[in-house]
């Protein structure tokens, strides 16, 4: 059973404003939880002292945290309709826990990813520290990526939903799984783009606005059959473009 119109527009904008709240602490960035902070003996050379440099002036946990904020900012509005889905599945009772346990598992996963790409991201910044070498092969690696029929399938996966149990704790285990089943293939399909705002030396806001305007157009695609495309996703651009014409057409015929 689908949940109403207007439940669906409370769950919408419930997720959009956690989402966009995520993004202003990312630009007000506290602690410098974003981008890797350099000194000059991280900048001689690789060395056991200049990775202790490093994480001592980029504690884990905060880059860690940040990573946490990163994965809420951008992929929040890509569960959109996991959740709707989720909230027409169980009971009434059941709905609030159900949703909090597939987040969880959702971005457990992306944390467990997150560990792996900051320590390379860290590792990275102690050998060519403020060099775009590294953002010049990451980005190659992303655009193989992005183009390949591993990410293809990746991304049809993420659009299946799992049938959920009613009742009992098979209820709740059967959405824990599917957050953490969801998140899996989100991982697949968007590693390498969520990791490459990371790498960058400079503009990591401007290049994470992108990354998601890019994983939000492809989510909205339709399943596609696997293999190597060279094909950009215009769906949200479009999406965004007749929505505003609608409002636009609305307001002049009020007015």
């Amino acid at each position: 059973m689908k949940p109403s119109r207007s439940k669906r527009l409370a769950i919408s904008l419930t997720i959009i404003g956690t989402s966009v709240f995520a993004w202003v602490l990312l630009l007000v960035n506290p602690g410098h939880i974003l981008g890797i902070v350099h000194c000059h003996i991280s900048d001689s050379g690789p060395s056991a002292a200049s990775f202790q440099m490093l994480l001592a002036m980029n504690p884990f946990s905060s880059q860690l945290a940040g990573w946490g904020l990163m994965v809420v900012a951008m992929m929040l509005p890509k569960l959109i309709l996991p959740i709707q889905d989720i909230y027409g599945q169980v009971f009434k009772h059941q709905r609030l826990i159900s949703v909090l346990l597939f987040v969880l598992g959702y971005i457990g996963v992306w944390i467990v990813a997150g560990v792996f790409i900051i320590t390379a991201t860290l590792v990275i910044n102690v050998i060519l520290p403020k060099s775009y070498i590294p953002i010049a092969v990451i980005g190659i690696i992303t655009l193989v990526w992005q183009f390949s029929p591993i990410k293809q399938r990746c991304l049809n996966r993420g659009h299946v939903h799992k049938r959920l149990s009613a009742f009992g704790w098979k209820a709740y285990a059967d959405v824990l799984v599917f957050g953490v089943v969801h998140g899996l293939w989100c991982v697949g399909s968007g590693w390498a783009l969520m990791w490459f705002p990371m790498i960058l030396p400079a503009g990591h806001n401007f290049a994470m606005v992108i990354v998601t305007f890019i994983m939000m157009s492809e989510h909205l695609e339709h399943p596609r059959f696997p293999g190597w495309h060279i094909y950009f996703s215009s769906k949200l651009a479009r999406t965004i473009f007749t929505r505003t014409q609608i409002i636009i057409k609305r307001t002049l015929q009020f007015n």
